[in-house]
């Protein structure tokens, strides 16, 4: 019996030590060593985990520098900063041993070319035209018997539908639809709709009605094809030539659906004047295009991130011109950061934020983390986040590392904010392949 219990208070005590081991900061430090680092070509890269452990560190020196040496082994004092560099694009690894003799963690290495971008920050124009008819609304019309209905929602037309064929022949401009009515009342053949709902493509048949008040052929639709607005600029990627902005999404305003865009154009913006933001109502900027003729550049793809597409004139009033690295989402901390943006005419200003929240993410995805103004000065201007501001780099040690995208309603000082490398692989800077996040990176 005795024996038994010693038995039990023994595996007690074990359990006890485990779990403490289990719980304790150094043991959680060893746990945090990733398995896998994303790296710049050139960049410095410093790690620290603050763990009391003598380790040797073995990489190939062709590719990867650790501490500042060419050596292929080196003896490390984990409990202190270390600095890696990579020379050159590729996959290597690094092992991991310590005290020299005990073998701990393979991390597989994955550097991508170094990338430089220029902040925006300036306020632009946006024009858009989406790749077909957008169905906004549904209006009854009087038919020959006196009733009332909409021919468009008796064929089975929702609002967000795209109509992007009417007889297999393209669609893009409200005008058009017009005409093609007009038609109709002298054929009386049925009209053949192709319409895309949630990227898929679907068909229906529709006959117009005669609205005798109008004297026209009606659909019973309201429908739309364009779109302008305002936002910020985020980057300028000059090796590529391409530009990224906004950090949300362009839907439309009443069916809050994604636009497709056909085709569209950036200009230069004037911000007239502010609509401070206050709890339970976000403002937002008034602004008006600059030289409407004066396109900056083209609008080719509209995602969840923003927009994207070729800048072929940059525009004036940058903050400095100067190109910044990025960063990896791995690699944005909670701590002190700026954004630039403008809140009068053209000039871009510097302001104070503060990164209060970074969250994990293994894939692309939005709210990449949660910012606050802390910047007096913004705070008086604005009250904050305004919309009209969403795409304003986010800078964080002298690098880009994304842009703010919401503000909070209830408290206008704060927002959400996305990780740049997002908006990278949507420009197509940053491959797609090289976007894997690291497991458990640092």
């Amino acid at each position: 019996m005795n024996s038994n219990r010693r038995k039990r208070m023994i595996g007690l005590v074990l359990v006890f030590f485990v779990c403490m081991i289990g719980f304790s900061t150094p043991f959680q430090q060893f746990a945090a060593f990733p398995n896998e680092l994303r790296l710049f070509s050139g960049q410095l890269k410093r790690l620290q985990y603050g763990v009391p452990v003598q380790a040797e560190v073995t990489v190939d020196p062709q590719m990867l520098n650790v501490n500042g040496s060419n050596e292929h082994s080196l003896s490390v004092n984990l409990s202190k900063p270390m600095s890696l560099k990579p020379s050159h694009s590729g996959q290597t690894n690094m092992q991991v041993k310590l005290f020299g003799k005990i073998p701990f963690k393979t991390v597989k290495v994955k550097v991508v070319p170094d990338i430089r971008v220029i902040p925006g920050g300036q306020t632009i124009g946006v024009k858009v035209k989406s790749a077909g008819v957008l169905v906004v609304g549904h209006h009854a019309v009087v038919d020959g018997d006196g009733a009332k209905h909409s021919p468009g929602e008796d064929a089975g037309l929702k609002l967000g539908d795209l109509i992007v064929q009417i007889n297999g022949k393209p669609v893009k401009e409200v005008n058009r639809i017009g005409k093609i009515c007009e038609e109709y009342g002298n054929t009386k053949r049925p009209l053949q709709i192709t319409y895309k709902r949630g990227g898929q493509l679907n068909s229906t048949v529709l006959d117009p009605i005669f609205d005798a008040e109008d004297r026209a052929w009606r659909l019973g639709l309201y429908i739309r094809d364009s779109a302008a607005g305002v936002g910020t600029l985020t980057f300028y990627a000059p090796d590529h030539g391409v530009y990224g902005a906004l950090g949300h999404v362009i839907s439309d305003m009443d069916t809050q659906t994604p636009i497709e865009v056909g085709e569209g154009q950036i200009l230069e913006s004037s911000v007239m004047s502010i609509n401070k933001s206050h709890t339970g109502e976000p403002g937002e900027k008034r602004a008006q295009f600059v030289k409407e003729g004066k396109i900056l550049g083209n609008i080719e793809r509209n995602t969840q991130f923003g927009i994207f597409g070729k800048m072929t004139e940059q525009p004036g009033h940058s903050f400095s011109g100067k190109a910044l690295p990025v960063a990896f989402s791995e690699d944005v901390k909670e701590g002190p950061a700026q954004i630039l943006t403008v809140v009068n005419g053209q000039k871009v200003e510097r302001y104070d934020i503060q990164i209060v929240h970074v969250s994990k993410q293994s894939g692309p995805a939005t709210k990449g983390m949660v910012i606050k103004i802390t910047d007096k000065r913004l705070i008086n201007k604005t009250g904050g986040i305004v919309q009209g501001m969403s795409g304003s780099p986010i800078i964080q040690d002298g690098k880009m590392v994304g842009a703010v995208t919401h503000v909070f309603v209830n408290d206008p000082t704060s927002g959400y904010g996305c990780f740049i490398e997002w908006m990278l692989q949507d420009a197509g800077v940053l491959d797609q392949e090289s976007q894997t996040n690291a497991d458990d990176a640092a």
